[in-house]
């Protein structure tokens, strides 16, 4: 028996488990691997696609699928493939048309289970490619013919997002879908009842774990629905003050190895009974 048997912790990535460069420190990765080796299920859901997270993947390694695309999809990284996904309708269209009509500046991004498409141009897209590494792919998005797991909205100024959030929410089609900021200059639209913290109730039902034992950490507006969700919620102390107001605890920030730092905590009897 493990001193951590059964035990479910989910991370997000940057600005969580990432350091403010990029990386992932020495001292998390050897509390991971001591969580593992005590039995504990150790993963990571994020917003990003499967395949930009292989280079952490092969860092981790974690023992459990990851959560991708905001809580769209669980993907098991051996195998290759999806266990489970939520698709988005193609009643989506008029929502995108309308922020596209009403805010003529704003990027536009369709993001399928395989392919992160470029539908309009902007700085923030530019940014967001020069940071991931991801291909141009143009497409406009009614010409996607793929299923869709999200649809990212970018813009620099935070008067606009704030402002496109507002327009959405206010959208007739609204109640179809979910919404949420994911960075300071992205906003998105999630298929109902999508979020992070759908990962995390799939994971439980497809591991078949006890959902009391369910850790979540996380540090912007996104991760929220996994601290609902999961049995403890943690925001990391830079997180966004939604985060930090959301969460059950606090712990140090992402450049303190804060990860470690629940993992001791958590070994001394700190957060679950």
């Amino acid at each position: 028996m493990g001193q951590f048997d059964g035990i479910l912790i989910c991370t997000d990535l940057d600005g969580t488990l990432l350091s403010s460069d990029h990386r992932i420190s020495k001292e998390n990765l050897e509390a991971i691997a001591y969580f593992k080796q005590e039995g504990g299920i150790f993963t990571f859901v994020t917003g990003r696609m499967p395949f930009f997270v292989s280079d952490m993947y092969e860092a981790v390694q974690p023992n459990a699928p990851f959560g991708c695309v905001n809580g769209g999809g669980l993907y098991d990284h051996r195998k290759q493939e999806y266990i489970w996904t939520r698709e988005m309708p193609r009643s989506v269209l008029p929502l995108i048309q309308s922020v596209e009509e009403c805010f003529p500046g704003v990027g536009i991004q369709v993001n399928t289970f395989h392919h992160t498409y470029f539908c309009k141009e902007n700085l923030t897209m530019e940014k967001f490619r020069a940071s991931t590494g991801l291909p141009n792919l143009v497409r406009g998005y009614r010409d996607v013919d793929e299923p869709i797991a999200k649809i990212v909205f970018g813009s620099e100024s935070d008067e606009e997002i704030l402002a496109i959030q507002a327009h959405l929410l206010a959208h007739p089609l609204a109640s179809n879908f979910d919404f949420i900021r994911s960075e300071r200059t992205l906003y998105e639209i999630l298929p109902k009842g999508s979020g992070k913290g759908t990962s995390i109730v799939q994971l439980c039902r497809h591991l078949n774990l006890d959902p009391h034992k369910t850790i979540a950490l996380g540090d912007y507006n996104n991760d929220i629905s996994m601290f609902y969700a999961a049995e403890v919620g943690i925001a990391v102390s830079n997180a966004s003050p939604e985060a930090l107001e959301a969460a059950d605890y606090v712990t140090v920030s992402n450049d303190e190895h804060a990860i470690a730092q629940v993992i001791r905590d958590l070994a001394a009897g700190k957060f679950l009974a």
